[in-house]
């Protein structure tokens, strides 16, 4: 049986999270100090800005979070590739 390592930094979930995380501060901090009571009441009364921020730090954090529990093993043929050919059994 081959040995066995983790994706790590590399696994796709973890760069959506840093995306979703990093837009989300943006939005949530605009959305406490930068937007205006008119713009709110253009939103029907809702901070649009300062929700969808959270929405995006919380699917940020479900992201890693799965990314953490199920994380994506990597057959040891292909992680420990050196001629970077990427050939199973080479």
């Amino acid at each position: 049986m081959a040995s066995q390592s983790k994706a790590g930094l590399f696994d796709l979930r973890l760069i959506i999270a840093l995306l979703f995380g990093v837009y989300g501060v943006v939005l949530t901090v605009t959305g406490f100090a930068f937007t205006t009571a008119e713009e709110i009441q253009k939103a029907a009364g809702i901070n649009i800005n300062l929700w969808a921020g959270l929405g995006m730090l919380v699917t940020s954090a479900i992201f890693v979070v799965w990314a953490r529990a199920r994380p994506v093993v990597v057959p040891s043929e292909f992680a420990d590739d050196a001629d970077g050919v990427g050939e199973p059994g080479h």
